[in-house]
């Protein structure tokens, strides 16, 4: 029995095909070219053979074998990413909470700035209404303060002895005879309620003598004083003593801080005058000029050439100092 032998087909030996580019997927993910998987499915295909007579698997099926595992393994892919975009849908979700709550938080705070800054404009309009009121009731009792001493004297520069403390009522009187007897002779009330020296207790540090406050039953007399006193020095036993009115501390303060531009202006014969409560008034071609504060007269006396540099007060007491 004669074996016969099939010839036996040569291999087809593929040209190797340039391989085409490769595209990156979704987390590293590589799919070849469609020509690619073509030839490698070809390749891979099992030949089918005359041996035996058992069935090898098909081109078809071995298509179909891949084909499941390419849809599974996009479908895991798929799982992933969809697992993932859930995952930042909740991350974007959770954001816009926050934001929405954060925006809340702003406006409400936004809406307590407005009512304090609200409040605080009434604390300030307030505030501003109570200085107002404290400046003017300050002013009303200041000027109370000083009404209630218009019969008062107050005597400067009257020795500080045992023998004129004891009798200020009688010194009053014999001062009133030495520098104004015309008050005398026209029968004037020169007597005096009480006399005492302020403040009530001896600074025996001072070496200047303590003032003397005289309260005068006739105000017209007290006034005749005054005059009298503002044209000429007036003196105790020789003594030169200087008579003015009583006044609140606050209006002798006010008044005091006028001295340096008082004896300026006297020195250069403008006549000055300080009126109540605390005024300055000087006589300057051939006008009366008036000034409730320092700062007006240094104005005035800027823009006048014949005033002009003569009341710097500053550099006055940087050199004082």
């Amino acid at each position: 029995m004669a074996n016969s032998t099939e010839a036996q087909k040569p291999q087809n030996t593929k040209k190797n095909k340039k391989k085409g580019a490769t595209l990156d997927t979704f987390y590293g993910a590589k799919i070849q070219h469609t020509e690619e998987i073509e030839d490698d499915t070809q390749e891979n295909a099992p030949k089918p053979s005359k041996g035996n007579g058992n069935s090898p698997q098909t081109h078809e099926e071995f298509e179909s074998e891949m084909t499941k595992k390419m849809e599974a393994f996009w479908e895991e892919k798929w799982e992933i990413m969809q697992k993932k975009f859930t995952h930042l849908q909740n991350r974007c979700d959770e954001t816009e909470k926050e934001n929405q709550a954060l925006k809340a938080r702003i406006r409400q705070l936004e809406d307590n700035d407005r009512v304090k800054e609200q409040e605080l404009i009434k604390q300030s309009q307030n505030t501003k209404k109570l200085e107002e009121n404290i400046k003017y009731l300050t002013n009303k009792v200041t000027d109370l303060e000083n009404r209630g001493r218009r019969d008062n004297l107050r005597i400067i520069g009257l020795p500080e002895k045992p023998e004129i403390n004891t009798k200020l009522d009688m010194v009053i009187q014999d001062i009133i005879k030495e520098n104004c007897p015309e008050i005398l002779e026209q029968g004037g009330n020169t007597a005096t309620d009480r006399a005492h020296r302020t403040p009530s207790t001896l600074n025996p540090q001072k070496t200047t003598p303590r003032n003397v406050i005289a309260k005068f039953q006739s105000y017209q007399t007290k006034e005749k004083i005054l005059q009298e006193a503002r044209k000429r020095q007036f003196r105790y036993k020789g003594m030169p003593i200087r008579v003015t009115q009583d006044l609140a501390s606050s209006t002798l303060n006010d008044r005091k801080a006028w001295n340096m531009i008082f004896r300026k202006a006297r020195e250069l014969g403008l006549q000055p005058r300080i009126s109540y409560p605390a005024k300055l008034t000087i006589y300057f071609q051939g006008k009366v000029w008036a000034f409730n504060k320092i700062e007006d007269f240094q104005l005035f006396a800027k823009k006048r050439p014949e005033l002009c540099g003569k009341f710097d007060t500053e550099n006055q007491r940087a050199r004082n100092t």
